[in-house]
């Protein structure tokens, strides 16, 4: 056979296919899914901001966040106070005992609050505060206490000094100007209040006794003083008429009955 001359020889490269020749670039589809996660995330939580309040977004942000405290025994508090949801300690109830006790320390530290400024607000009307002799003889009509509704704030009757002209709703000069004082003590917080009139008793022979529309008249005299000092109206939750029926005095005809309670609700 004859040979052939010039001739490179060929050669035949075979390429045979493997399990990596299928499918390439795939890693776009994982940064696909993560921009897809992160986009559900972003409008969660601009879903969030829109449609919770205040106080909602700030127990979200515990919840996610919680605060760690290191206690003398050496352990932590976090989200359940260093106890496991489960925890027999908590009494079988696991997780709803340790948000009771939580709830428990905020009312206690709201209370804490309010009683502090309930003091503050004391000094203020009790003559302690008074800038002259003038306002503390003023002052001498008020008598405060606390109860478990809030600060009592009573403005009282004085033999030689009345608030009230006679047996009328018409204010002293003495009462208008404690209608400003408290309009202006009590406009610096932000607690509503409520307004109860007392009157002493009548004589039993009178046709029509007085007292209801007295004490009611005389509660709405200091709600419009009030407003009239430039207090907000709607901090006015009630005014309310109780007639003779919660006398201070033994004597039910006795002048200390004639009273106003405004009370800085907790």
């Amino acid at each position: 056979m004859p040979s052939r001359k010039g001739n490179s020889p060929i050669i035949v490269k075979r390429i045979s296919s493997g399990q990596d020749g299928g499918h390439h670039g795939g890693a776009w589809k994982v940064a696909y899914a993560d921009f897809m996660t992160a986009m559900m995330a972003f409008f969660l939580l601009m879903w969030l901001l829109n449609a919770t309040t205040e106080k909602q977004r700030k127990g979200l942000a515990e919840y996610f966040n919680p605060t760690v405290i290191q206690t003398p025994a050496g352990g932590t508090e976090g989200g359940f106070g260093g106890q496991d949801a489960e925890s027999p300690d908590d009494g079988g109830r696991g997780m709803g005992a340790s948000l009771d006790q939580r709830l428990a320390q905020a009312r206690e530290g709201a209370e804490s609050g309010f009683d502090q400024m309930a003091r503050h607000i004391q000094d203020q009307l009790t003559g302690s505060g008074a800038e002259s002799m003038q306002m503390t003889n003023l002052l001498r009509h008020v008598v405060t206490r606390m109860t478990d509704e809030g600060l009592v704030i009573e403005l009282t009757d004085l033999t030689s000094d009345p608030l009230f002209d006679g047996d009328s709703a018409q204010p002293t000069a003495a009462m208008r100007e404690l209608g400003a004082i408290l309009a202006r003590v009590l406009g610096r917080v932000r607690n509503d209040i409520a307004i109860n009139g007392h009157v002493r008793a009548y004589p039993e022979m009178l046709v029509q006794s007085p007292v209801w529309a007295l004490s009611d008249a005389r509660a709405h005299t200091v709600r419009n003083l009030l407003q009239e000092a430039g207090f907000d109206e709607r901090r006015i939750q009630r005014v309310v008429s109780h007639a003779d029926r919660r006398n201070r005095s033994v004597n039910p005809m006795d002048p200390n009955n004639n009273r106003i309670e405004v009370i800085l609700l907790r």
